[in-house]
């Protein structure tokens, strides 16, 4: 396979990126969704935001993108404050996928994924080649890059949408429940993938999900949520093992799989 990296258009920098946020807050009206939160995402390493609906991973991590800024605090990331004077230069730097995948339905997938490479005006035969690379680490067939997205499964059109986030070759990945839509051999078969995937790229990657099998098999840390707040960091086994407090214990107990249930002893 090719290196993800080798082509150097798409070397933005040399160094995995790496967020510190500080006293971080979002409201909106009246209504707080995050905050106050001190979180560390560390570099090369997978980092898993879960919690109920409604806990303010997604708020979260729309922050760590600069599609929405904190009301209070600061977030950083490779040490520099990310806010509206920079967020542009920064955007290249993170992929984003966002839930259900998020194509533009009138354009087919090549074009989808090719997007902001075309509108940074890079060479045409960049774009071939990364678009070449990318093929071969979602596995799909490059006859596929003519169809629409209404003409893709949903297994393809998320791997549509992760070949577009990974074209610019960013620092980070961001995946906001990428995997939510999918039926559950599908989601089975993407969860391996993406597994495969980000121990191939080595890149720090940070993905909201509200399964926590999902959350312990693709991530390195757990980040567990309730009301905007983090309420405890770490592995699955530590979690279980030593809860910061019965809230923890509850939300790992009621996410105990219904065949495990069924099949219980009589």
């Amino acid at each position: 396979m090719t290196g993800i990296g080798n082509n150097c258009r798409f070397r933005f920098a040399t160094m995995s990126g790496v967020f510190s946020l500080a006293n971080i807050s979002k409201s909106y009206g009246v209504t707080r969704a995050v905050g106050p939160i001190e979180l560390e995402i560390p570099a090369r390493a997978t980092t898993v935001l879960i919690g109920p609906s409604g806990c303010g991973k997604s708020t979260l991590l729309r922050l760590m993108t600069g599609l929405t800024f904190s009301d209070t605090g600061e977030i950083r990331f490779n040490g520099g404050i990310i806010g509206p004077e920079n967020w542009a230069t920064l955007r290249p730097k993170l992929g984003y996928v966002i839930q259900e995948g998020g194509l533009f339905p009138h354009l087919d997938a090549r074009a989808n994924v090719s997007l902001m490479a075309r509108y940074l005006r890079l060479p045409p035969k960049a774009i071939e080649d990364r678009l070449t690379t990318l093929l071969q680490l979602t596995q799909l067939d490059r006859a596929i890059l003519s169809r629409f997205p209404a003409e893709l499964s949903g297994g393809q059109r998320q791997r549509i949408s992760l070949m577009r986030a990974l074209m610019l070759n960013p620092e980070v990945l961001l995946l906001d429940e990428p995997l939510g839509a999918l039926d559950p051999m599908t989601r089975f078969d993407l969860q391996n993938d993406l597994l495969r995937i980000f121990q191939s790229l080595g890149k720090t990657v940070v993905l909201v999900t509200h399964d926590l099998a999902e959350a312990a098999f693709l991530g390195d840390r757990i980040v567990l949520m309730r009301d905007g707040k983090v309420v405890q960091s770490g592995t699955l086994s530590h979690l279980a093992g030593e809860p910061a407090e019965p809230f923890v214990q509850r939300f790992i107990n009621a996410q105990r799989s219904p065949l495990d249930a069924a099949l219980r002893p009589a």
